[in-house]
This record gives structure tokens, C-alpha cells and sequence, in this order.
């Protein structure tokens, strides 16, 4: 039988979520790719979505998830799929709800061929954070390359996604100065990426360090996976017309910011999700975005840290993990 994670109500996901079985998977039909899944990432996004709000109806089971990797079991009839994507190939899913189950059954345009030579703990996170950082660096630079000259902050930095922003900025005019909480953070992310500053914010002087660094060049762009009441720092640090570009929330306040922050300096507040990604660009740019990304993987393998791997029935001790404060990586469960 087919097994699938599921949960009927919001809450801590240890304490909502189970493993049950369910019925075999039916034939995909046009435009669908059936996926076997071999192992998939408990993102912090995934955790936060069964936190809540529930997104299903009263008593109604949801399959949470959204990227997965696998091998191809079928292809629906006269399904345009990507390159190399045939039945028995290694693939990645991602962005595709419900991806916690041994039968996934994906839209051909969000399944990618996996390379040989990267494992399976790698294929399941191949996607969406390289898809994030590509994103956020699009958004950086329609900030941060006002005047050729600008400067980008991000919160966060020791993440995968903080990570690959800064290899790609490494490559533009724009300057980077990540921000971790603590110095023992910051003396680690300064071993991984030296050529980036790093300050830690539970120093009470780290926006006049921040303000030294960039010198003379103006602090346009924040990126802030945080939130809270970090995210009125951060606008305090911003240069007039600069932007918070915000990607998570991972402070358990809210983000409390006044009018008076916003309209003294002129500045903007956005949001940049990956969910929203596949309905607001056009195909052509989709595939120019995954191509990026998975360059990005080939390019930055050293990001896709695997922080442990766990097999299914140890499903409640590796959402504990990918919850731990101070993890490097991402969790990995594995389903054969």
C-alpha cells in the first residue's frame, strides 16, 4: 500500500501529523508526470504551512510538502516534459502540494531531471531554494543597483538560500553584508563565505557597523527572512527609496512597523514567496528561472547541506531536527 503524511488540523507538526496508508496510485493523465518518491526535505516552509492557518476543509486530510525527489513510474499521453525526463529517470518534484508521499503525481513543468552524480539528499532540495535565492537576487538588484553603487543586507545569512544569494551577488556590483544572531554564527558563516562581511545583531552596535561597512554607499536593500521586530532595524538602516524585501518569518513576534518608518525615507516593503512563482511568470521566463536554479546547484554545491537523513517512521524525530535552533542543513526524509 502507499503511504502518506497527513494532517486533519493546524499545530505543532509533531503533534498533528501521521503516517497512513493509502490507495495505489492511478495513471497520470495528460500533462501529469507519476513520480516515486525516494526521500524529500522538511523545509521550514513546510513546517510553518501545517503550523497553520489549516488549508483544507473540516475533518479533510492534507498531504503537506513541496519539493521531492524520485524516479518517473509514467508519463501521461502527449505530455511535453523537460529534457531527459522519461519513465525511469531520476527526477526532482517541487512546488508540487502534497510531495510527503510515496506517489506524487506532478505537473510535467515542475519536474527536472537529477544528474547522476548528485545524491538523493541534494535531489530533494534542488529547486526551490536555488529558485528563492534567484529570486531574491532579482529583487536586490531592481533595488541595490540604483546608482551602480548600492548596498544589500541579509538577515538569516548562514541559511542555504542566504548562502546562494550571496555566491550569486559575489558576481554584481552590488555590495552584500549578511547579518547572523549570534558571534559564534558569525565567526562560522565568516570560515564558509570570507569575502563577505558578517556581523552578529545581538550586538547592540550592529547598524553603525553595518552603516561603517558600506561607507559612503547607500544601504538600498534589506533582505529579511526574520521579520519582527528585527524588520524595524532594518528600515531604520535603509537609505531613502531603499526596500525590505521580505521571504520568511521566523521570529515569533509579529513585524511591527509604523507608517513614520516608511514615509520619512520613501520606502517600500515586498514580499517575495516561491509559492506565487510558477502563476506570475510566463513560461519562457519559468524555464529561463530553472535553468538559473539548477546552474546555481551545479555551481554552488557546497550550499546543500544535508543536516541528517531520517526513514519515514522516524518522521516526528526529523521534523524535532529541522525545528533545532542553529541547525546547518537540510533534513531529509527518506521513503524506501
Amino acid at each position: 500500500m502507499a503511504r502518506k503524511v497527513v494532517y486533519e488540523r493546524s499545530g505543532e507538526p509533531t503533534q498533528v501529523v501521521r503516517v497512513v496508508e493509502g490507495s495505489d496510485p492511478r495513471p497520470p493523465h495528460r500533462g501529469q508526470v507519476l513520480v516515486r518518491v525516494t526521500a524529500f526535505s522538511v523545509h521550514p516552509g513546510d513546517l510553518a504551512g501545517i503550523a497553520g492557518p489549516f488549508p483544507g476543509a473540516d475533518g479533510e486530510a492534507v498531504v503537506p510538502g513541496l519539493e521531492a525527489t524520485g524516479k518517473v513510474e509514467a508519463i501521461g499521453p502527449e505530455t511535453p516534459v523537460a529534457a531527459g525526463v522519461r519513465v525511469g529517470a531520476r527526477v526532482t518534484l517541487f512546488l508540487v502540494p502534497g510531495s510527503w508521499q510515496d506517489w506524487v503525481l506532478a505537473p510535467s513543468e515542475l519536474v527536472v531531471v537529477v544528474p547522476d552524480e548528485v545524491p538523493d539528499g541534494v535531489a530533494a532540495q534542488l529547486m526551490i531554494n536555488p529558485l528563492t535565492a534567484v529570486l531574491l537576487r532579482r529583487a536586490a538588484e531592481r533595488t541595490a543597483a540604483v546608482g551602480y553603487n548600492g548596498v544589500a543586507v541579509q538577515t538569516a545569512a548562514g541559511s542555504s538560500v542566504a548562502r546562494m544569494l550571496a555566491f550569486q551577488l559575489a558576481r554584481y556590483p552590488a555590495g552584500l553584508i549578511s547579518l547572523v544572531r549570534s558571534p559564534a554564527g558569525a565567526e562560522k558563516l565568516r570560515k564558509r563565505l570570507p569575502q563577505v562581511p558578517v556581523i552578529a545583531t545581538s550586538d547592540p552596535g550592529w547598524q553603525r557597523e553595518a552603516r561603517a561597512i558600506a561607507g559612503e554607499r547607500p544601504v538600498s536593500a534589506a533582505i529579511d527572512a526574520v521579520a519582527g521586530e528585527l524588520a524595524g532595524d532594518l528600515l531604520d538602516l535603509l537609505a531613502p527609496g531603499g526596500s525590505l524585501i521580505t521571504y520568511g518569518a521566523l521570529a515569533a513576534e509579529p513585524m511591527l512597523i509604523h507608517a513614520s518608518s516608511l514615509l520619512a525615507k520613501g520606502l517600500r516593503v515586498q514580499a517575495v514567496t516561491v509559492g506565487r512563482w510558477p502563476a506570475a511568470v510566463s513560461p519562457q521566463r519559468r524555464a529561463s528561472d530553472i535553468g538559473t536554479a539548477r546552474a546555481l546547484a551545479r555551481d554552488a554545491a557546497d550550499q546543500f547541506d544535508v543536516a541528517a537523513t531520517y526513514p519515514l517512521d522516524e518522521l516526528a524525530t526529523a521534523i524535532n531536527h529541522a525545528g533545532r535552533p542553529g541547525k546547518t542543513g537540510m533534513v531529509i526524509v527518506t521513503t524506501s
